[in-house]
């Protein structure tokens, strides 16, 4: 579904990845892990065209995206939901699900992705029009997954979704995350800082270190690998 080869970006003089290649199957939870400016939000900034690489190819469901536009990437399926959520924060929870669906003009479709979004994170409906800077870390996490789906995605970039959140609602998340890919189909990309989540819920996981994958492999498998476990799993 997704093919990424050879994919270098920069911040000026820095190298931030050192030409990365991975492949995402359809329907798969797969995971990046890794440390502070491993580069794994880089990776999820250009997948989603916010960045320009500065070598390699990225493809999604056949056809290259790699200078396509943000909104473009969108369009086709591909959504982001960014580190710290980045909701509207003056807006409505109502007007934030609305942004999500700005380049969707099927109003049918539009209702359907509503009604699930509510389905799942009913406390949404709740505070339709309360604004979402006054909501907790875990809404304002919920509203951001909520945004996205509204997009209709067919694959969905997560980037910390536990971050800033209370310890009792990032179960909730989390189960929340495996049932939108269990049950809509839709493909996902989680990075995450809790590496112990991230194994747990993903099928395949790769380990970026310095802008470089240096392991991969099954989840489950590298939830026993001794330097994983040593590095990232505390013990």
């Amino acid at each position: 579904m997704l093919h990424v080869a050879d994919l270098s970006v920069a911040y000026g003089a820095i190298s931030a990845l050192a030409g990365i290649s991975f492949t995402i199957e359809s329907g798969a939870i797969v995971t990046l892990i890794g440390g502070n400016g491993a580069g794994k939000t880089t990776t999820l900034r250009t997948l989603s065209g916010l960045l320009r690489p500065s070598t390699g190819k990225i493809t999604f469901l056949g056809e290259e995206i790699t200078a396509t536009q943000p909104h473009q990437i969108v369009a086709r399926g591909l959504s982001h939901v960014p580190e710290g959520r980045m909701i509207f924060a003056n807006l409505t929870v109502e007007e934030n699900l609305a942004m999500g669906a700005y380049l969707q003009t099927d109003a049918t479709l539009n209702a359907k992705n509503r009604a699930y979004v509510f389905s799942i994170f009913p406390r949404l409906q709740e505070r339709l029009q309360q604004t979402a800077g006054t909501l907790s870390g875990g809404e304002q996490q919920m509203l951001a997954i909520g945004r996205a789906l509204m997009s209709n995605p067919k694959f969905l970039m997560l980037d910390e979704p536990s971050l800033g959140i209370a310890p009792r609602l990032i179960t909730t998340i989390f189960e929340k995350i495996v049932e939108i890919n269990r049950e809509r189909g839709i493909t996902i990309l989680l990075v995450e800082q809790n590496a112990h989540l991230a194994l747990e819920v993903s099928r395949y996981a790769y380990v970026l270190e310095t802008g470089r994958i240096v392991m991969q492999g099954p989840s489950h498998q590298l939830r026993h690998d001794p330097l994983l476990k040593a590095t990232y799993l505390g013990g």
